[in-house]
């Protein structure tokens, strides 16, 4: 049985390496017109043979440029739209199933090191990170599909943000086709679908720039509790700044030893009393970790290099049992 199993994943390999191989010795042969025209000759047919075939070449590494042009050509910028972005989806999907069940075990097995934490990193951030790299092209986008197949991220959450992040560019192309095929028609809507596709790319262009610095601006830095505490319990030069409000500070959950209390709506306007904290470790705390990662963000835009937030907060603090000064109020205060 596991021979077996073996061998159909060896004619897996095989069966993609050969067609890819097969398609870049006949390059010259698979361009834009000989696909519309391969495609327009199924008639009726022509809408499920577009996205089997933008599927098949997804998998064997074709790019999907060629077929998403071709659709917008052949169907018109809405339902060539809907055709390309189905063939993609599906052929992201197939790539991403044969990663999965070909190689992903042995990668495993197999990786340690920088790869080992890349994959966890990757895994950690799950369909966040999909998403990403679908409105971000990092890597080329044939090529992606099998790597995302490799960890294990959940088919569903792999699926969805796929497809849809991956509408801007699609829609982006579709209509730069249509567009093309308006201008050899003569028609004179021709400028406008032109200046409408041209709007697109520069869309699409634009979003990855957008999509790294929101990135960058939601991505936080984070410290356990049993960290932070194992390193105030060694005398490292931390700064813990709490961002709660003075009640909370000194009240039934007290406060870690040696913090400073600085509440979230007074952070703008005091930053300057943490320059001397702008070159130091600094940890961020309140109730939980909403404020503070709020605060942690105004922290960072201000020039401060080394910021993290404890996650749960003093709350999860409290639970754990943990040391705290100043703790006043109600003996019998739930902690949340």
């Amino acid at each position: 049985m596991i021979a077996r199993a073996a061998l159909l994943r060896a004619l897996v390999v095989l069966v993609i390496i050969a067609g890819a191989v097969a398609l870049a010795l006949n390059r010259e042969h698979l361009d834009f017109k000989s696909v519309e025209t391969s495609i327009r000759v199924l008639g009726v047919w022509a809408p499920l043979g577009h996205v089997l075939l933008f599927a098949l070449a997804t998998v064997l590494f074709v790019p999907g440029a060629i077929f998403g042009l071709a659709g917008g050509v052949l169907f018109g910028p809405v339902w060539g739209t809907v055709f390309n972005l189905a063939g993609a989806t599906l052929g992201a999907i197939a790539a991403f199933l044969a990663a999965r069940y070909v190689a992903a075990d042995w990668v495993r097995r197999k990786s340690a090191g920088k790869l080992e934490r890349l994959m966890a990193g990757v895994e950690a951030e799950g369909w966040r990170f999909v998403a990403f790299v679908r409105l971000v092209p990092l890597f080329p986008f044939n090529l992606l599909n099998y790597a995302l197949g490799l960890t294990r991220i959940p088919l569903t959450h792999y699926v969805l943000a796929s497809l849809v992040c991956m509408v801007p560019g699609t829609l982006a192309y579709t209509w730069l086709g249509h567009a093309g095929r308006e201008a050899l028609a003569g028609n004179g809507a021709a400028i406008r679908s032109g200046l409408i596709a041209l709007a697109l790319l520069a869309t699409v262009a634009f979003l990855p720039r957008l999509v790294r610095r929101l990135h960058g601006e939601l991505k936080l830095d984070w410290i356990e509790i049993g960290d932070l505490a194992g390193q105030l319990e060694d005398r490292r030069d931390i700064a813990v700044i709490d961002v709660r409000a003075p009640d909370e500070f000194d009240g039934p959950l007290g406060h870690i030893a040696g913090a400073r209390n600085l509440p979230i709506g007074e952070v703008p306007s005091r930053l300057h009393e943490l320059d001397a904290f702008k070159h130091k470790p600094v940890v961020v705390v309140c109730l939980t970790d909403k404020r503070s990662a709020n605060a942690a963000a105004l922290l960072r835009d201000a020039g401060f290099e080394d910021v993290r937030v404890m996650r749960g907060g003093m709350a999860r603090w409290n639970q754990k049992g943990l040391r705290v000064e100043g703790r006043s109020g109600n003996a019998d205060y739930e902690v949340p």
